[in-house]
């Protein structure tokens, strides 16, 4: 895991470059799932006659592994110019079934890219298509990487549709409410603070929030692969204190849905103390009698308190002065619904963004 981290951190800043891989479109979308969403993709594209003719001329540096070409890259300095080898190659054979099978996935590769990509000629010469990729990259800067705000009345189905997200994505789900209790359970000075709030069900001061919510965000499995966030901002304060961090988020989601429909929802919802999995008595019913047993319900889901809470979050009718781009879903219909709409207006979005980002 640490030498993980460290290569991890240095793609992060300032960046990564790959080649070689994804070769196939069922590649490609195996990178996407498992949270890689490059910016850009450049398609070097060239005629076969050039291509067999620069296998045949291909040289290589014995000591960094470096390839270059008799004419079309040879290299400035002097000393590496003198110990180039000959490449090894493939026979024309074999280079032509490789060609073939590059054709026959090109488009397929192409597709699962289609609004990052850029294609280049490569039949010129190198400097003039460094320099055409470099422009492509000057001209898009805006981050894919997923940062996903899910907002909505307690009831809603954030917690849920944030592990399907995640587990669809590889993102990393972030609850707020998790990360107090985790950070209560800890023996630390942040751990100190927070444990007398936590115990006694007292909301947590917003500035100490925000601090283990950006150290969270920080990590660098969130810069990587992206993150959903649940249970935080429940205010219009929380949310301008969020979008004063580095932390903004880039697609935001309201989970809407009547009151009735929170109170039902939550006044027949109950917790497994030993798995700290969710359960309702009508949508979603303990497995077996054993889990059914020790379920527990929350004070806070009694439906008194329950009412009292939707008064509160009427509020999130503000959140539009901050998030005025948010996409509003229909929360009350069954959960794979809502995950499906969920993924469309999450990839219509993205499509979008690209798409502005190549307009400018």
């Amino acid at each position: 895991p640490p030498v993980w981290a460290a290569d991890a951190l240095s793609c992060v800043h300032p960046g990564w470059v790959l080649e070689g891989i994804p070769q196939t479109r069922l590649q490609a979308l195996s990178l996407q799932q498992a949270g890689v969403f490059p910016e850009h993709v450049v398609l070097l594209e060239a005629p076969d006659d050039v291509l067999m003719d620069r296998s045949r001329g291909r040289l290589v540096d014995p000591l960094t592994g470096d390839i270059y070409h008799h004419t079309f890259i040879l290299p400035s300095d002097q000393t590496v110019a003198q110990r180039l080898e000959k490449g090894r190659s493939l026979s024309e054979a074999q280079l032509l079934v490789h060609l073939h099978r590059y054709r026959r996935e090109v488009a397929g590769l192409s597709s699962a890219y289609k609004d990052v990509l850029k294609v280049i000629n490569s039949d010129q010469p190198q400097a003039d298509v460094y320099q055409q990729v470099l422009s492509f990259v000057r001209t898009r800067h805006r981050s894919r990487t997923p940062r996903i705000l899910l907002l909505g009345p307690p009831g809603s189905g954030k917690s849920h549709l944030a592990r399907q997200l995640s587990e669809k994505y590889k993102m990393v789900d972030v609850c707020c409410g998790r990360l107090l209790r985790s950070a209560a359970a800890q023996s630390s000075a942040v751990g100190d603070q927070v444990r007398p709030y936590v115990e006694d069900g007292r909301p947590v001061p917003d500035s100490v929030v925000l601090q283990i919510l950006q150290d969270r965000l920080s990590r660098v499995d969130c810069s990587c692969r992206g993150w959903v966030l649940h249970g935080f901002p429940s205010d219009l304060q929380q949310a301008r204190g969020l979008q004063e961090t580095q932390h903004q988020p880039n697609r935001v989601f309201f989970l809407e849905l009547t009151d009735d429909v929170c109170v039902d929802r939550l006044s027949l919802r109950s917790t497994d103390p030993v798995t700290g999995h969710r359960f309702h008595a009508v949508t979603r019913p303990a497995p077996s009698t054993d889990v059914h047993e020790r379920l527990q319900t929350h004070p806070a889901d009694r439906r008194g308190a329950v009412t009292l809470r939707e008064s509160l979050y009427d509020v999130c009718v503000f959140f539009q002065s901050v998030y005025p781009d948010a996409v509003h879903i229909d929360a009350d219909q069954d959960p794979h619904s809502v995950f499906e709409t969920s993924l469309f207006r999450f990839s219509f979005i993205t499509n979008q963004q690209t798409r502005c980002c190549s307009c400018s």
